[in-house]
């Protein structure tokens, strides 16, 4: 007799406990959890990256724009570009990625690409801003070098850096700018294929911005378990610009050269 009823109520248990469904749709969901917060996840990663993306791209388009409109007009048909307004679209483009850490994680490059008559192109001046140095980080396409003047293709992002280009640095008497002419960089500037150049007795700002991308959650589903984003921009110079160099009236203002890394 009590055999029957350890029996009966044994059977009766498992009647119950195979018609319950109470936790079916909690145990589908212990299952399908870590492929939908994976999915969740790389979706929302994903979403940040296309818009650091376009972040970055805009940064560098609104910095060659407005590099190519300012300076003070110095004659009712030439334009003076002046340390103080190189250091003002800095500014704007430091305020501009603030909230994603650009000059910290990054490096800007401004180029003014210059061609003269006979549409010979050289970087006569460059100013930086951004923490980030080395290869990858400074400009890929050529610098104003020390020897000046006419330097292999090869050697203009490899010779020592001349931060005087393109600039008067003789406390009195004549403009010494001249004697820093940059360097010729033939083709222009760019990727193979594609290289912006100056038109004849004009120039070019030229702009190339290199950041490390700031995860939402990770980067380990990216190629090498990282992403840099790399941008460039360039617009012509609007006005009748004077090139013959970069101006720096009492007060003088700091040159944002690129020997230097600060944010």
């Amino acid at each position: 007799m009590y055999l029957i009823t350890v029996y009966d109520r044994a059977t009766a248990f498992a009647r119950r406990f195979r018609d319950d469904r109470s936790g079916l749709a909690l145990l589908e969901f212990a299952f399908t959890a870590p492929l939908v917060v994976t999915l969740g996840l790389w979706g929302v990663e994903t979403a940040n990256l296309a818009l650091a993306n376009l972040r970055v791209s805009q940064v560098a388009l609104n910095l060659a724009d407005n590099a190519s409109r300012v300076g003070v007009q110095s004659t009712l048909v030439t334009q003076q570009l002046r340390e103080v307004d190189i250091n003002d679209v800095f500014a704007a483009a430091r305020t501009q990625g603030a909230a994603w850490d650009l000059t910290n994680r990054g490096r800007i490059t401004l180029s003014s690409l210059e061609a003269d008559k006979d549409g010979k192109q050289t970087i006569h001046w460059q100013r930086c801003l951004g923490m980030k140095s080395g290869a990858g980080y400074d400009s890929t396409y050529g610098r104003t070098t020390i020897s000046g003047g006419s330097p292999a293709a090869a050697d203009s992002t490899t010779a020592p850096y001349d931060p005087t280009a393109g600039v008067n640095t003789s406390m009195s008497g004549a403009d010494n700018s001249a004697s820093h002419p940059g360097s010729v960089i033939p083709g222009g500037m760019g990727e193979t294929g594609a290289k912006v150049v100056s038109p004849n007795n004009s120039g070019v700002m030229f702009v190339e911005i290199n950041y490390d991308y700031k995860p939402v959650v990770g980067t380990g589903w990216l190629p090498n378990g990282a992403a840099k984003l790399r941008y460039i921009a360039s617009f012509i110079v609007r006005d009748r610009r004077d090139f013959g160099q970069v101006y720096n009236p009492s007060p003088a203002a700091t040159l944002m050269t690129c020997n230097k890394y600060t944010s």
